[in-house]
């Protein structure tokens, strides 16, 4: 169905409603009509690494590992899986009158809002901290959700528009400040690709102020929304988000108020409960009933696209499907290609028939909380990082020893012990042991969402980059044992590992890699595959140079703006092989790189090419080269091969002070290569992309 059709149809249904029955569907719970033939509907649900909140479902990497991957294809099709999985519950659950929160087709994800600092919480639900990369993946997740057939498949979301990055602890009265440059350049850029490429079905606003207004009741950012790009589909506020006009923000007296501002500056569905007060503010002349009209039919519009008055070719998918083995198949290929070798000092892969003993050690080890990350479903078997080295090592006469070491957050395991209660074991198992797997890291409770976690302190954001302090004893215990120790991090965002770095012999990023991950980390360290993830974040050396976490100014921030050296640049990560560009060029129609590639003979790996540009004669260009392309190619031990990688539109381009997209300029550099351009890269590596330059 076109929307032009949903459209027609939506405003015939909804000329039948008397305003009372208009306003009662404004909201994320809406009632049945039951006159209309109108069942009830909840618009709520989330699926930003599988269908979320609502029982059984196929858990993927958190979004900030899935990016991690720089696999577009693997975006698409994990969102393609998570959108037959949620039919296949909604088609269960529709069968038992089932209408609850959580249970729709409506996923309020993907989040493409920018990882601007890396102590904001909830900067694991993104794409991490590059614009160009976040829209590119978040039009694959688009796609891959709401599908390509006669009707929708399941409704995407953009969220939170806009210059939303924490903190959390002020979110609800904080007014974000930036200026024009860094608002289109950076903050809305892949917002205006996914409405604009990728014909995202709903955008979420924030609960913070941009520029003086709040997010879901702001006439700039919906006269870019709606009239610079079109935006067609639903607006929906965060939840409660209009609450905070008139409790926070201050920008209107009453909760009439705060509903007729959200409803006439353009926000269609309340997350939330301000709208029960959309009557009185009707009835006080503060809303024009076209108005009401037209939310309640643009949203009248996603249920006809999504087919939910009609038969679809969707409603025989069986509920079977969830977490089946294909499903979980591609969670495990998601998991191994999001992890980050980010050092090897030759030990790694780990040879099975050297070793006797292996030591697991850490909070991290075993724990089930430490893959899922935030806005989870529940499988049905977990595998952690001990599991899986178990279970990969059950036919081979290696003995496997565990001891948890420390508490994730406490100074002890048990509450009646002394501080440090796990340290002698961890220490103890070491000694036994021919080599360590040290697992470290966070979980939901240390970051993540305001209200949600049990980090109250810091409102589920880091207070530094700092790993809490029992872990990082542990840390100095085993690097006194001087064993062979890989160090793991399980955790959603960049962390000081410069101790790591300077003490273990290998360090890995595990992000929080979904309930199958510690089996795809089993295999990474013994070597049944190569690891190919890139960091989708800066690794700062530690919190000393970072600005103030309320400073929306980009300056500073991000490989992009970066000043100093990072511990591990965005875009690094090694494998067990070694893939060199040897040649690129520009494509004839400039839509491309056409790259030449070998690899040198270390072993069969998978890898990411990445292209940077830099314009070279324009003041607004950013300090740094930023990424504007970038492909997987799979070699084998020795061989070689080309690759074409589209390049971003907006390549040649730079945004000026006013935020107008102007041109970059006659000259332009262009690198091609396994990493960025900067020396940093380059002392991890020992090898620079390959460099051209083109005008234009």
């Amino acid at each position: 169905m076109n929307r032009e059709e949903a459209v027609t149809r939506a405003q015939e249904l909804v000329a039948r409603m008397s305003v009372e029955e208009k306003i009662s569907q404004l909201r994320y719970n809406a009632p049945a009509i039951d006159r209309l033939g109108i069942p009830a509907y909840n618009w709520w649900n989330e699926a930003l690494h599988g269908v979320a909140r609502a029982g059984q479902a196929t858990s993927f990497p958190q979004a900030i590992g899935i990016a991690a991957t720089f696999d577009r294809e693997l975006v698409r099709d994990i969102a393609e899986t998570i959108a037959e999985e949620g039919r296949a519950k909604y088609n269960a659950y529709s069968e038992y009158g089932d209408r609850d929160i959580y249970k729709g087709l409506t996923f309020w994800s993907p989040n493409i809002n920018i990882f601007r600092d890396p102590r904001w919480g909830r900067g694991q639900e993104t794409y991490g901290e590059d614009p160009y990369l976040s829209g590119a993946l978040g039009c694959e997740f688009v796609r891959g959700l709401q599908g390509d057939g006669e009707y929708m498949k399941a409704a995407a979301c953009a969220k939170h528009f806009a210059v939303h990055s924490g903190p959390e602890a002020v979110r609800h009265s904080f007014d974000a400040k930036a200026s024009k440059k860094d608002m289109a350049e950076t903050y809305l850029a892949a917002f205006e690709m996914l409405v604009k490429d990728a014909d995202v079905e709903a955008v979420m606003g924030a609960y913070n102020r941009v520029n003086g207004e709040p997010a879901c009741g702001s006439p700039a950012l919906m006269s870019i929304l709606r009239g610079k790009w079109g935006f067609k589909g639903h607006f929906v506020s965060d939840c409660w988000a209009i609450r905070d006009f008139h409790e926070h923000h201050h920008v209107t007296e009453t909760a009439e108020e705060s509903a007729a501002l959200a409803m006439n500056t353009g926000c269609d569905l309340n997350c939330g409960d301000t709208f029960l007060h959309l009557l009185d503010a009707y009835r006080a002349g503060m809303i024009k009933e076209e108005r009401l009209t037209e939310a309640c039919v643009r949203l009248f519009t996603t249920r006809f696209l999504l087919g939910l008055f009609d038969e679809t070719e969707y409603d025989g998918i069986p509920y079977s499907v969830v977490e089946s083995p294909e499903h979980l198949a591609l969670s495990e290929k998601c998991a191994r290609e999001s992890m980050v070798l980010l050092k090897n000092n030759g030990l790694l892969p780990l040879d099975r028939k050297k070793i006797r003993t292996i030591g697991v050690i850490g909070p991290n080890a075993n724990s089930r909380a430490a893959l899922v990350g935030n806005y989870h479903g529940t499988a049905t078997e977990y595998i952690t990082p001990l599991d899986g080295i178990i279970s990969f090592l059950r036919d081979e006469p290696v003995r496997v020893l565990y001891s948890e070491g420390c508490d994730i957050m406490d100074d002890r395991i048990e509450k009646l012990a002394f501080e440090n209660d796990r340290l002698a074991e961890a220490r103890i198992v070491a000694d036994e042991s021919d080599a360590v797997i040290l697992v470290v890291g966070l979980n939901e409770t240390l970051e993540g969402e305001e209200g949600d976690t049990g980090n109250s302190y810091a409102s589920g954001d880091k207070a530094d980059l700092l790993l809490p302090p029992p872990q990082r004893g542990l840390m100095r215990e085993l690097a006194a044992a001087g064993k062979p120790v890989v160090l793991c991090l399980i955790a959603g965002s960049a962390i000081d590992l410069s101790f790591a770095e300077e003490n273990f012999d290998a360090v890995i990023g595990m992000w929080y890699p979904g309930a199958r991950g510690g089996k795809a980390l089993a295999e990474l360290l013994f070597g049944d595959y190569s690891p190919s993830g890139k960091l989708d974040v800066t690794f700062y050396r530690n919190d000393s140079a970072l600005p103030d976490f309320e400073d929306y100014s980009m300056d500073g921030r991000t490989y992009r703006y970066l000043r100093g050296e990072p511990l591990y640049p965005f875009g690094y990560g090694l494998t067990y092989g070694d893939v060199e560009v040897t040649g690129a060029k520009l494509s004839e129609d400039g839509s491309a790189v056409e790259a030449e590639w070998r690899e040198n003979g270390k072993a069969p790996t998978e890898d990411v090419i990445e292209v940077y540009v830099r314009a070279e004669d324009s003041p607004f260009a950013t300090p740094n080269p930023r990424l504007c392309g970038f492909a997987r190619v799979k070699a084998g031990k020795g061989a070689g091969g080309s690759a074409r990688i589209p390049l971003d539109p907006a390549a040649f381009t730079v945004v000026n002070d006013d935020g107008e997209r102007v041109s970059g300029g006659s000259r332009y550099t262009l690198y091609v290569g396994t990493s960025q351009p900067d020396e940093r890269s380059f002392r991890l590596t020992g090898r620079r992309p390959f460099e051209f330059e083109i005008t234009r």
